[in-house]
């Protein structure tokens, strides 16, 4: 019922010709980082697909800069920076104390007066959490489009070893079929990325076959992947749950209503899947590196001894993937730059 109500608001915007609004509005509905808090640990605790980036993304910082000084993490899309302090705990660990951290975070600037307003509160609440820890930190947020950023914007220094993380957004970014002529942006930043020449580039996707062009394809692959995230849901919370409410309609929901209404460069929700993603990196100059048998044991042992038996956890080409009842919904891999011999 819920997937359905959802489902036919997108398509009533969609006759109405009122998509870009209603996913506007939508989007600028502000809940408080505090209502957001509560919705994001109650979805970890019943879905394990948080759990395991982190488990992924923080086991690989962490062998990266192992017997190293100095960390530089460029993020795109860090969002609230929740992953943040589960990683500042375990360098705070480590034997002989953390490294100096530095976090270059790249968002989309925001409409309205203070475009870098999110970005600027993330790194007040990481600074605060890194103190805690004992973690020496410093942040720097670039509201820009993510193309736009170049590595020589972003004083990367050799001394450093540099990760560069993806936590799922660079699905948002636009593809070939809106820009013809020019560049596909995806393909721009990874190119970047490249330029970069990180000891380790973190690439976490939504693995969805719902980017299509065509509306019927599009609708009919939409209708799949958002049926196994609301069972999934309702597997593992209680339908009468506040939280539960704000994960589907502010989450889910607006995913939904944006690939369902929207059209063009208003479309936002653009995935594609792991093996589109593995081609395209190839072709950006990037090499994927084996996964670590260590990260996919302690993921898998979390799955498993943790969450709903119907929770997926694979691996396929170098890529840790993670559904439900059988559909792959994320994909999770590393890589450097093509002719980086030096790999941690």
């Amino acid at each position: 019922q819920r997937l359905a109500h959802c489902f036919a608001m997108g398509l009533e915007a969609r006759l109405a010709g009122t998509g870009s609004q209603a996913y506007q509005s939508l989007m600028a509905q502000h809940t408080s980082v505090v209502e957001f808090l509560k919705a994001y640990r109650l979805y970890t605790a019943a879905c394990c697909f948080m759990k395991v980036r982190f488990i992924f993304s923080h086991m690989t910082v962490r062998d990266a800069v192992a017997g190293r000084s100095k960390l530089h993490i460029v993020e795109y899309g860090v969002q609230h920076g929740f992953h943040y302090p589960g990683l500042f705990h375990l360098l705070a660990r480590r034997e002989g104390g953390p490294p100096e951290v530095r976090v270059t975070a790249i968002a989309v600037p925001q409409p309205g007066f203070r475009p870098a307003h999110q970005i600027e509160e993330t790194g007040h609440r990481l600074s605060n959490f890194a103190r805690e820890m004992g973690v020496p930190f410093k942040f720097r947020g670039i509201a820009a489009k993510w193309e736009a950023v170049r590595a020589k914007d972003l004083n990367i220094d050799p001394d450093e070893v540099l990760v560069v993380n993806s936590e799922c957004y660079i699905g948002n970014l636009m593809d070939e079929s809106v820009l013809v002529d020019s560049p596909s942006p995806r393909d721009t930043v990874l190119n970047n990325i490249r330029e970069m020449r990180p000891n380790v580039f973190i690439h976490t996707i939504v693995n969805g076959t719902y980017g299509a062009p065509f509306f019927l394809t599009r609708f009919r692959e939409a209708l799949f992947f958002f049926s196994a995230q609301f069972d999934m849901i309702d597997a593992t919370i209680p339908r009468d749950n506040n939280e539960r409410l704000l994960i589907e309609r502010d989450i889910f929901g607006a995913f939904a209503l944006n690939v369902i209404a929207c059209e063009g460069a208003d479309r936002v929700e653009r995935p594609e899947t792991y093996k589109q993603w593995q081609v395209r990196n190839h072709r950006a100059g990037l090499r994927q590196l084996p996964l670590n048998p260590e990260v996919i044991k302690a993921a898998s042992d979390k799955v498993k001894n943790f969450y709903h038996r119907d929770f997926l956890i694979d691996v396929d080409n170098h890529w840790l993937l993670l559904g439900w009842k059988g559909r792959v919904l994320h994909a999770m891999s590393t890589w450097v730059a093509e002719d980086n011999k030096h790999v941690f």
